[in-house]
C-alpha cells in the first residue's frame, strides 16, 4: 500500500519515536495530561483532526496473461486507488487470497475436519467416488460459483474473535475419478464459512466449515450465481431445470441425482427442481434452507431482490429464456407473490432502447406449489398438453423453446400448475418474449434506478432469422454476437400489466437497451476468439453503489483465461481488467461488498480449471491441471491486498 497523504506515515512515527527516549505508555499519557492542564495559551493546543472521508475509487488494469505460469494459475496484478476527501489518496496493490481448494480438509463446525465441497447424500453421508476400484474418495466440486459475504451484528462463534460468514455453493462435479461425466447426477453442496476478520489487516481467515443439510428441500439441483438478499440471506439458484416431458428442453434427466442422493433413481421429482433456495444464516455460524416454490420454475441463473424488499428480478440461463420478475406479498418474505414475464412492445437491438410491458403469470403461495408436487403428486399431464408435432388443432399454441417448437395446451383449472411448475412454457404461451441466449447474473444500481443483466451469448433466438428465433418477440439483433454483452434497464414504479392491473412496485424494469458488447475476433495466439481487452460472454455481475462500478465475471471459450473486470458507471470508460481466471476456468462467486467494519472485498471463485482446448499443444492445460488436483480442485477466496486490505475508511 502507498499513501500520498501529507500527514506522517506509520513508518514516519515509528523513526520519530525511535529517536526519543521510550517511555511507559501511562507516563507519557500523565505527562500530557499535565502537560495540558499547566498550559493557559489555547493557542499551542492541536486542533483535532478531521477524518477523511471516501471520495472516489479508481482501479488500474492489470495485462492479459500471456506466460504459461501466469496462465495456469489465478492472477491478480490490478491496483486501487482510493481518493480521500483531504485530497490525499491510498493504492493499494491487489492480489488473490485464498480460504482453501475443493478436496482440502477444513475445520468443521462443531469439530473434527470436513472435506471442502464434498458431497452428502439424504442421511447426511459422504457420497463415494468407487470409479476407480483402488481409490474410493469423497466426492468434491471442482465448481465452486454463487456466494454471500454476511455480517450479522449478533455473530456469536465460539473461538472467533470478529466473525463474518460467507455462504458458498458448490455447482456441479465435472467428472468422477474414471474421466466419466457427473454432470447433474450430484445434489449440489452449500456451505456456511466461518471467517475471522483481523482488525488491524482486514484480512479473512477461515475457521470453521459447516454443511448445510438440504434434505428438508429434496437436495439442490444445479446451483449456480447467488445474491445477497437486503436481509442478510443467501439466495441461491437452480439453472437448467429437467424437463418433466421428457421432451429435450431442459437439463439432465433427475435419474442420477435420485441414486446419489436418495439411493433411488425413482424418488428424484423433476418438479422438485428449477426453484429458488435460500439460506438463513444463524449467529453461530450454522444455518438452515428452504426452497421457494413461487417464484417460477426456470433456469435459475440468480435473482436479485430491490430495495422495497419485495420485487425480485431474475436471470434465465436458457436459449428462448425470458425475462422475469416477482413482487412479493409481504416484504423480506418469498413465501408467496405475483409470477410476471417480460414482453418487449418495440425492437431490442444492438442500438434500440426498448419498451417492456409486463404480462402476469399468476399468484401463489411456496406451500401450495410445493403440496401439488410432493402431496398431490402431480405428473406434467395433468398440468397441460406438450406435443412436439404439430397436431393442426387451432386450440394449441405453438412456442419455441430450447430452439425448438412446441404445441401446448393447458389442462382446464390448471393455469397456476402451469405458471409455476411449466414456466418455460406457460410463459411462452402467454405471450412473453422468450427471446434471450442464457441471460445470466443480474444486480442494481440504486442510485441511477437502473438495472442490469448479463447476456453470455447474443446468438441463435436472438438474431434475426437465427434458430430459434421468433420475429413477435421484439428481439432481434443483426449478427450473432458470441462474446454477448450487458443489458441495463430502467426502473420506476406506477406500471401496470398488459390487461392493466397495476403492479405493486416502485422498482419495475420498463424498458431496456445494450450497455456494453464484446467483439468476436479471429482466434489469436493465446487462442482468444474474443478481443481480450473487453468483456466476453458476461456471467456475474455486482454492483457497487459505493464505487460507482460494475463488476463483470465472465463465463467463456472465447477467452481461454476468463477475467474480471471493473466498469465505472458515471466514467464510462473502457472495463478495467482486475483478474485473471486459470486456463479453462470460469469466473464465479463475484460479490462485490463495499464495507463489512470499513473493510471492503470482492469475493471471487473459480470453476472447472483447465477445460479447454490448449492453444499451447498441450503445455499450458497439463500446467493448470498440476496446480488443481489434476483438474478436481478449484478455489474459494477474494482480492484484497497486503500488507494491509482495501477499506472505505481511512485507516
Amino acid at each position: 500500500m502507498t499513501a500520498t497523504s501529507q500527514q506522517p506515515s506509520r513508518r514516519d512515527i515509528l523513526k520519530w519515536f525511535g529517536g526519543i527516549p521510550f517511555l511507559p505508555f501511562g507516563a507519557m499519557a500523565t505527562a500530557a495530561a499535565l502537560t495540558g492542564c499547566n498550559d493557559d495559551n489555547d493557542s499551542n493546543t492541536a486542533p483535532p483532526v478531521k477524518p477523511a472521508n471516501f471520495k472516489n475509487a479508481i482501479f488500474t488494469a492489470m495485462a492479459a496473461p500471456t506466460t504459461l505460469e501466469e496462465r495456469a494459475k489465478t492472477a491478480v496484478t490490478s491496483k486501487l486507488k482510493i481518493e480521500w476527501d483531504d485530497n490525499s489518496s491510498t493504492e493499494y496493490q491487489l492480489g488473490y487470497k485464498n480460504f482453501f481448494k475443493t478436496g482440502d480438509l477444513v475445520p468443521k463446525w462443531g469439530g473434527g475436519e470436513i472435506v471442502a465441497g464434498g458431497y452428502f447424500n439424504a442421511q447426511g453421508q459422504p457420497i463415494i467416488d468407487t470409479s476407480v476400484d483402488s481409490k474410493p474418495r469423497q466426492f468434491f466440486s471442482d465448481c465452486p460459483d454463487g456466494s454471500s459475504l454476511i455480517y450479522l451484528d449478533n455473530a456469536k462463534v465460539d473461538g472467533v474473535q470478529n466473525p463474518v460468514f460467507h455462504v458458498v455453493q458448490f455447482e456441479y462435479a465435472s467428472q468422477n475419478q474414471a474421466g466419466n461425466s457427473e454432470y447433474g447426477n450430484l445434489p449440489s453442496p452449500i456451505a456456511i464459512l466461518t471467517l475471522d476478520q483481523n482488525q488491524q489487516t482486514g484480512h479473512l481467515e477461515l475457521k470453521k466449515y459447516f454443511n448445510v443439510d438440504t434434505s428438508a428441500v429434496h437436495g439442490l439441483w444445479i446451483t449456480c450465481g447467488a445474491s445477497l438478499s437486503p436481509w442478510d440471506t443467501h439466495l441461491s439458484s437452480e439453472e437448467y431445470e429437467p424437463d418433466a416431458f421428457d421432451q429435450g428442453i431442459g437439463g439432465p434427466n433427475v435419474d442420477g441425482i435420485g441414486r446419489s442422493f436418495f439411493g433411488d433413481a425413482s424418488k428424484a421429482n423433476p418438479y422438485n427442481y428449477g426453484h429458488l433456495p435460500e439460506v438463513i444464516v444463524n449467529p453461530d455460524g450454522s444455518g438452515k434452507i428452504v426452497k421457494h416454490y413461487c417464484m417460477g420454475r426456470i433456469s435459475h441463473e440468480l435473482v436479485h431482490v430491490m430495495p422495497d424488499n419485495r420485487t425480485v428480478i431474475m436471470g434465465d440461463d436458457y436459449t428462448n429464456g425470458g425475462f422475469f420478475m416477482f413482487v412479493a406479498d409481504k416484504e423480506k418474505d418469498l413465501s408467496s407473490g405475483t409470477l410476471y414475464v417480460a414482453q418487449y412492445t418495440s425492437l431490442l437491438n444492438e442500438s434500440s432502447t426498448a419498451t417492456i410491458q409486463w404480462i402476469e403469470l399468476g399468484h401463489a403461495t411456496s406451500q401450495e406449489i410445493d403440496d401439488l408436487v410432493n402431496q398431490q403428486n402431480i405428473q406434467p399431464n395433468d398440468i397441460m398438453e406438450s406435443l412436439t408435432v404439430n397436431p393442426n388443432d387451432a386450440s394449441y399454441t405453438e412456442i419455441t423453446l430450447a430452439k425448438k417448437k412446441l404445441w401446448v395446451k393447458v389442462k382446464p383449472g390448471m393455469e397456476k400448475a402451469a405458471a409455476f411448475l411449466e414456466t418455460h412454457r406457460y410463459a411462452a404461451l402467454k405471450g412473453g418474449s422468450m427471446a434471450f441466449t442464457k441471460m445470466e447474473g443480474t444486480t442494481i444500481n440504486i442510485k441511477d434506478k437502473k438495472a442490469y443483466s448479463a447476456l453470455a451469448n447474443i446468438q441463435d433466438s436472438m438474431v434475426q432469422n437465427g434458430n430459434g428465433w421468433v420475429a413477435s418477440h421484439n428481439v432481434s439483433f443483426t449478427k450473432k454476437i458470441t462474446a454477448g454483452g450487458i443489458l441495463e434497464h430502467d426502473l420506476a414504479g406506477g406500471k401496470s400489466t398488459s390487461v392493466g392491473s397495476p403492479i405493486k412496485s416502485e422498482w419495475v424494469p420498463y424498458q431496456s437497451r445494450i450497455l456494453l458488447l464484446g467483439e468476436d475476433i479471429p482466434a489469436d495466439s493465446l487462442g482468444n476468439t474474443a478481443n481480450p481487452n473487453k468483456i466476453a460472454s458476461p456471467d456475474n455481475l455486482k454492483f457497487s453503489e459505493t464505487f460507482r462500478t460494475l463488476f463483470i465475471g465472465e463465463d467463456s471459450g472465447n477467452h481461454p483465461n476468463n477475467f474480471l473486470w471493473a466498469y465505472h458507471v458515471d466514467r464510462k470508460e473502457d472495463p478495467v481488467r482486475l483478474l485473471s481466471t486459470p486456463f479453462g476456468a470460469e469466473s464465479t462467486g463475484l460479490h462485490a461488498v463495499d464495507s463489512i467494519r470499513g473493510w471492503t472485498y470482492i469475493m471471487s471463485n473459480f470453476q472447472h480449471a483447465g477445460d479447454a482446448k490448449d492453444p499451447t499443444g498441450g503445455g499450458l492445460k497439463q500446467a493448470t491441471l498440476d496446480n488443481y488436483n489434476g483438474g478436481y480442485s478449484a478455489s474459494v477466496g477474494y482480492i484484497t491486498a497486503d500488507p494491509i486490505a482495501p477499506s472505505i475508511v481511512k485507516k
